[in-house]
């Protein structure tokens, strides 16, 4: 191909910059450049590696020139090592009449076409490198001029700037995208979903918007009180999930700092919880960690994670992006809360009505009742008739029983999102009703290893322990202990009368019967005179 003329070869490079300059899509840019640079200098071959501004690293490869089945042999894309590497670091352009005599040459992969002549440039603006531009292999054998090299040069120094362009734009581009998630996200989380719907939203969302294989939210505002609660990407086993120990997790960091982390690679960080791993699911490496901050303080944390073969992507996340839409989102949870908060103190205040009627108006009705047919027994001269009417008098007190055990269990919300909170509730409960005040302990970590399958059986039990304490046991110490680990065990013990040799057991029988269903035990520990003190035990689920 014959020499074009100054006039032609000017033309064609402000051609080419304008073209280089008229797309603001990454790709599309760098597809312009190589395309441009092999027009104008005539080369067979063309090439362009983009750098990662924090890591120098060889993000992209675009190339025209080579045949689909050489790349296809050849395999990964240049990492810019060698002489590519050379060009990009030294910020020197470099011309080569044979590029395998050059010291820093270090041969060409298996089905790599052979290459002589060789051109290759540095991408920069103001001090930034951006990447290089490479040439190889001009037509006819001939060798790159150094007018060669100064037309590239001005065609680099366009494509600099149109490259920091269309990064802008992308970042301009991911900007929008999130913040329209998060006004999206703000009229899902206020359409009334529950608490753990919603986590779930905030994580599937935010897994999307920053393109990562996986996310996942913990909740708790203490290192002991930490839960895994939703998993976005990957079916997950929920009762794993609970058992995980994230004490001393990134996540716990996150959450005690309120600053976001970035973790490279979550197999080899010691501060990291491998969570992929011990949920059985693909490995994963590195890891963008955001707090969920709402107006209390932190109240959780987002975890963002990508394979290692995507690290380009999340390196191409900024932070803070992924930290505005979770600190958002915790704050949308929040009012979330508080609605669900005033629906259930509404059923709570509805339940305690209910309670008050059935001990001031039934309860006491029933028991005029009783002392009315109770005298009446007495002053019978029948023994038959006598009796039958103690036997009623029996049945209306365990009918009153029954009722006072119903009493309490209105003031048990089930499949309540935490049990800590509604024991501590139920005790209080008891106080106002009964002589004594109670005293609770909590040992290990309840809140998170009880479930909504266990909370309705302890919280009946501890119920109508409570009602007997109060009503039977005369006592001036009550003492409530519930424990979590391999078992879940409620103990209520107190200092009062003792329980009988013989006496009935119906609501005692029920409380066992509630144990052995689940595969676990009730004792009662008694002596006249020395107090009485049962203990409730069952497995629970995580912990088989």
């Amino acid at each position: 191909m014959q020499d074009r003329s100054p006039a032609d070869r000017q033309q064609l490079l402000l051609d080419a910059v304008l073209a280089v300059g008229g797309d603001l899509s990454l790709q599309s840019t760098l597809e312009r450049i190589v395309d441009a640079a092999r027009e104008l200098l005539d080369a067979e071959y063309a090439a362009i590696a983009a750098l990662d501004e924090d890591t120098s690293q060889v993000t992209t490869f675009v190339q025209v020139g080579m045949p689909q089945e050489a790349q296809g042999r050849i395999g990964h894309v240049p990492r810019g090592r060698g002489l590519l590497g050379a060009t990009m670091f030294v910020h020197e352009p470099l011309r080569l009449d044979d590029l395998t005599t050059h010291p820093y040459f270090g041969g060409f992969p298996d089905g790599h076409p052979p290459m002589h002549s060789f051109l290759g440039v540095p991408i920069r603006v103001k001090n930034r490198t951006f990447g290089s531009l490479y040439l190889s292999e001009k037509n006819g054998g001939r060798p790159f001029s150094a007018e060669d090299e100064e037309v590239v040069g001005v065609l680099a120094g366009a494509a600099g700037v149109a490259i920091e362009n269309a990064r802008l734009y992308e970042e301009s581009r991911r900007r929008g995208t999130w913040l329209e998630a998060t006004a999206a996200i703000t009229t899902r989380l206020m359409g009334g979903d529950d608490a753990t719907e919603a986590l779930q939203t905030v994580a599937d969302r935010a897994r999307v918007l920053a393109d990562a294989d996986m996310a996942w939210v913990v909740v708790g505002e203490a290192r002991d009180a930490l839960e895994l609660k939703v998993v976005s990407g990957a079916n997950a086993d929920l009762q794993a999930m609970r058992t995980l120990p994230l004490e001393r997790s990134i996540a716990a960091e996150v959450i005690e700092s309120g600053e976001p982390m970035s973790v490279d690679d979550i197999r080899i960080d010691d501060r990291a919880v491998d969570v992929p791993a011990r949920l059985g699911l693909p490995p994963l490496g590195p890891m963008i960690v955001v707090p969920l901050v709402s107006s209390t303080g932190v109240v959780g944390s987002l975890s963002l994670s990508y394979r290692y073969d995507r690290s380009e992507v999340f390196r191409a996340v900024d932070p803070a992006l992924p930290a505005r839409f979770a600190e958002h989102a915790a704050v949308c949870l929040e009012v979330a809360q508080g609605r669900e908060n005033q629906e259930r103190l509404a059923v709570l205040e509805d339940r305690d009505r209910i309670g008050r009627d059935l001990h001031d108006l039934v309860i006491q009705r029933l028991f005029a009742v009783c002392l009315g047919l109770d005298a009446l027994s007495r002053r019978s001269d029948d023994e038959k008739v006598a009796n039958r009417i103690t036997e009623a008098v029996d049945e209306l007190d365990s009918t009153i029983k029954d009722i006072r055990r119903t009493i309490f269990a209105l003031g048990a919300v089930e499949a309540s999102t935490d049990i800590q909170s509604e024991v501590s509730r139920l005790v209080e409960r008891a106080r106002q009703t009964m002589k004594v005040v109670p005293s609770l302990t909590f040992e290990g970590p309840v809140r998170t290893l009880v479930g909504t399958d266990e909370a309705p059986d302890l919280l009946a039990v501890l119920g109508e322990a409570l009602s007997n304490a109060g009503r039977h046991a005369h006592a001036r110490h009550v003492d409530v202990r519930v424990e979590a680990g391999d078992e879940l065990v409620l103990a209520v013990t107190d200092d009062g009368r003792g329980m009988p040799v013989s006496i009935a057991e119906s609501g005692l029988a029920n409380m066992r019967e509630r144990a052995e269903r689940r595969g676990g035990t009730f004792e009662i520990y008694t002596a006249e005179g020395e107090g009485t003190r049962i203990v409730w035990r069952v497995p629970l689920a995580a912990g088989r």
